[in-house]
């Protein structure tokens, strides 16, 4: 059976930096994303996070396109973050958690210690490292408000069907 790839794969005029797509996000953290259009209620985070779950039982991932790259740089986050997480956690210890966690150490691709640096293409300047990683810290903090929400939902306590992730990794790979 052939892992879950992105529908964003397929998205025209989108500027690419590092093989990956500075896509529109449906939030109010302040970066460099571009402003989603108000209709729009679906993105790459929500995407992500639906398919974190099938996903993360692959060992192989054919990237399929630029989208690919974004969805797995967020699995690997989100994973790292469930990692962070403890089952009597609440809500609000764990909102505080992941958001320290989104803002530390912003780790991108064209790193030498993000754990697929050879499967991205190179980074062009400084410049553009500096786009990146504004955009993909604007991209962790979403994800993990989002996150919080999802595993909390309707609970006090972490869902036992996310927490139940914390050791799985994609691809066998964990950016911790």
């Amino acid at each position: 059976m052939p892992a879950y790839h992105s529908s964003y794969n397929a998205v025209d005029g989108v500027r690419v930096i590092n093989g990956i797509p500075l896509l529109p996000l449906v939030t109010k953290t302040r970066g460099p994303a571009p402003y989603a259009d108000p209709s729009m209620t679906y993105d790459a985070v929500d995407e992500a996070l639906e398919l974190f779950r099938p996903n993360s039982f692959f060992k192989n991932f054919e990237i399929k396109g630029a989208g690919d790259r974004l969805l797995i740089y967020i699995i690997l986050f989100v994973s790292q973050s469930l990692g962070k997480l403890k089952p009597t956690m609440s809500m609000g210890e764990a909102t505080k958690q992941l958001y320290t966690l989104a803002v530390s150490q912003v780790v991108i691709p064209a790193d030498a210690n993000f754990p697929l640096h050879s499967m991205y293409p190179g980074v062009a300047d400084k410049m553009e490292t500096d786009m990146l990683r504004q955009y993909l810290l604007q991209v962790r903090q979403e994800v993990a408000t989002r996150l919080v929400n999802l595993v909390y939902a309707n609970e006090q306590y972490p869902s036992k069907w996310w927490m139940c992730f914390q050791k799985r990794h994609f691809m066998g790979k964990s950016m911790s």
